[in-house]
């Protein structure tokens, strides 16, 4: 079974390279992401693996078809970025890691709650620079206010795992509400428009489609309560990043703590620190001390890294070895 990583870095390398062995797969790498344009770098493959930059839309999925390829291998839980109808029509399926590490992306979003409320990315470059005022460094104790998590699959609730600890209420929206899970979990389920209107934390943990792509936008922030934290660990796209800048900019959102953006892939996982940002929008972002954005790095554990090898290739020997496919997903998922 021959395999060809896209987007790979070196730290995919590595954990690929610790397992590949056991497998006996013959494994390629490139750099660069999967697109249109290098499609062809895919030839004499039987399977692809792709990452959350990479680009696996119509006309290179029938390329794919065309060189041979007859898997997709997501190394991520989303898959947005794959023409499912395409690839259905095309008889290719596609597999993803569903969970890498539920604990690695509840802990970052904790981390980006905990570093925004108590301005610790503030803190370290004043004192660095020998300010050791607090003037401007007040936050709030997290013990009985009240976090609003929209979507309770696993990363959510382990991250209301952790948020219960801090003595937080917990309030919750899904589109199928685990009533048994919440007495147990000691939270509550509510509708949206009040999960915005309570919460002093929003934090969003819900797959990217039709449905919630840009559902936090103009309405949705006017919903919210002065001052509301934000925080997005899910998808990039489910935040008008305009809408959000002019929430900042009238304080209505106290801080935005944020490990995706909506037009990511031409900045996240790259060192540009010697080019000009030419994205404006992200520039402005950029510029808000009451923000902080991280590289889609919520995943980045050496757990999670060694989970989404292991699943990614235990997807593969499943199609290799003609079993069902644990982890595929389909059109209209």
């Amino acid at each position: 079974m021959k395999i060809t990583l896209f987007g790979t870095q070196p730290y995919d390398r590595e954990s690929f390279d610790r397992i590949r062995d056991a497998y006996g797969f013959d494994v390629t790498y490139h750099r660069s992401h999967l697109n249109a344009g290098n499609v062809a770098l895919a030839e004499g493959a039987d399977v692809v693996c792709i990452f959350v930059n990479d680009t696996a839309d119509a006309a290179t999925v029938a390329r794919l078809s065309q060189l041979g390829v007859r898997l997709i291998a997501l190394r991520c839980a989303g898959f947005n970025n794959v023409d499912l109808l395409s690839a259905a029509q095309h008889g290719i399926p596609v597999v993803r890691v569903p969970a890498y590490s539920p604990h690695a992306v509840a802990e970052h979003a904790v981390a980006l709650m905990l570093s925004l409320n108590r301005k610790i990315h503030r803190a370290y470059w004043r004192t660095r620079d020998g300010n050791f005022s607090l003037h401007g460094l007040l936050g709030f104790d997290l013990y009985g206010k009240t976090a609003g998590i929209v979507g309770t699959g696993r990363i959510a609730r382990e991250l209301i795992r952790i948020l219960r600890g801090f003595g937080m209420e917990v309030i919750a929206y899904d589109l199928c509400p685990d009533e048994a899970y919440a007495a147990v979990a000691g939270i509550a389920y509510v509708p949206l428009d009040e999960l915005y209107a309570r919460a002093d934390i929003v934090s969003l943990h819900c797959p990217l489609t039709d449905r919630t792509r840009y559902m936090i936008g103009p309405e949705a922030i006017g919903r919210m309560k002065p001052g509301v934290m934000l925080i997005n660990t899910g998808r990039g796209q489910l935040i008008h990043t305009g809408a959000l800048i002019d929430g900042l900019k009238q304080k209505k959102i106290g801080a935005a703590g944020l490990d995706v953006y909506e037009e990511e892939a031409a900045y996240f996982y790259e060192d540009t620190s010697d080019r000009i940002m030419s994205d404006d929008v992200l520039a402005r972002l950029l510029s808000f001390n009451n923000v902080i954005v991280t590289s889609h790095q919520g995943f980045f554990t050496r757990e999670a890294l060694d989970n989404i090898a292991r699943t990614t290739m235990e997807n593969i020997r499943e199609f290799a070895a003609g079993e069902p496919l644990t982890n595929r997903v389909s059109a209209g998922a």
